[in-house]
């Protein structure tokens, strides 16, 4: 009976921490519309060693996304839906990703820079 009366209170306090310290190492999402010749926002952070999730879609026109470096798979962006793609950086640094479905004239022009910090 006496061990139930500490065991519990104890298991309690253990449940809750636990369940903040879940809370607190959530990882990011960052929404990314890509549009003819220009993602926005055209520059984001991301944390090194944890993943990021970045939530792409596209307000006009087929675009794409892919970086080796940063090991974001290549992925088509579609207007008016969402694309989630998930990456864990492993270096720090300045990363530029271009679009890498032709979308026109400014497509060489057309990047998204991340930095890993």
């Amino acid at each position: 009976m006496l061990a139930r009366r500490i065991l519990f209170p104890i298991l309690l306090v253990l449940v809750v921490a636990a369940a903040f310290a879940a809370r607190a190492v959530a990882h990011p999402t960052i929404d990314v519309v890509a549009a003819n010749w220009k993602f926005t926002p055209a520059k984001i952070s991301a944390p090194l060693g944890e993943p990021t999730t970045l939530r792409l879609t596209s307000s006009g026109g087929v675009h794409g996304i892919a970086s080796e470096e940063l090991g974001i798979p290549n992925t088509t962006i579609m207007p008016g839906k969402f694309t989630e793609v998930t990456f864990t950086p492993k270096k720090a640094g300045e990363y530029v990703v271009h679009c890498s479905i032709m979308c026109g004239a400014g497509h060489d022009k057309m990047t998204l820079t991340i930095e890993v910090q």
